[in-house]
């Protein structure tokens, strides 16, 4: 497989590009890639290209197009997940996992159940960190966009998000416990290519009985992932994979 790279800037006359920074680093001291190597590249606006690379120096690697790929790989629909902020690295494994299964976006949120203690002095630092895991797993998934992450909101911030999404659901243990299994099947068939919906998950101990009230009364609809209990982790690959069968395999 073909190592992949997201760059920040266009092309120079639509032929040459640079690989520099992390990236290059990455290039050099990792694949010990040399001149004459092939590397895909992906452009700020998805484009992608198989490039050669012409001349490596000390901190960056000069390339020359190939050839232009057509092979978009993202979802036909947007997700974004929002996780309850979990204790230890379960949001780490989230991300990496959500993007490879397509996700576009990560909101974490401070949940009634929430046991982790945000601490605001590291939150750049954290959220750099985060959105680093979610472009090395772009890469390693051979994807044309890098996932936003947003820095983590409060439960009132999630609500206000939630007004930009034609379509939007909560995960909810007590729907799963009633035996509800129809919400999330009748809104995939409801949305088609290009829309984008929003899906809530809870931390550990799950979503509040008051804040689901408030989502509900918000316009988000409660739904259950099936018969078992999903850990805080587990729940957003359930429903990426169930809406990339949906939309990817069914079609």
């Amino acid at each position: 497989m073909v190592q992949r790279y997201f760059l920040n800037d266009k092309p120079e006359n639509d032929e040459k590009v640079t690989i520099a920074g992390e990236d290059f680093h990455h290039l050099k001291r990792v694949m010990r890639a040399k001149e004459g190597d092939h590397v895909s590249v992906v452009f700020p606006n998805g484009a992608s290209a198989r490039v050669e690379l012409e001349d490596i120096s000390d901190d960056r690697a000069l390339a020359f197009i190939v050839e232009w790929l057509h092979d978009e790989k993202e979802l036909p629909v947007a997700v974004t997940i929002a996780s309850g902020l979990p204790k230890g690295d379960k949001l780490e494994l989230v991300i990496q996992k959500g993007t490879e299964l397509g996700a576009s976006k990560f909101v974490p949120f401070h949940a009634d159940r929430s046991i982790v203690k945000w601490d605001e002095k590291k939150a750049a630092k954290k959220t750099e960190r985060w959105a680093k895991i979610a472009k090395e797993a772009a890469e390693q998934s051979q994807r044309n966009r890098v996932p936003e992450v947003h820095v983590p909101v409060d439960f009132q911030q999630l609500i206000q998000i939630g007004q930009e999404y034609p379509f939007k659901l909560y995960a909810f243990e007590e729907e799963s416990k009633k035996g509800e299994k129809t919400a999330f099947h009748r809104l995939l068939n409801e949305m088609q290519p290009s829309d984008e919906v929003l899906i809530v998950f809870g931390p550990e101990g799950g979503i509040s009985e008051k804040e689901a009230e408030e989502l509900k009364s918000s316009g988000f609809i409660p739904c259950g992932l099936g018969p078992r209990i999903l850990r805080t982790e587990t729940a957003p690959l359930y429903a990426l994979s169930a809406i990339s069968y949906h939309f990817e395999l069914m079609r």
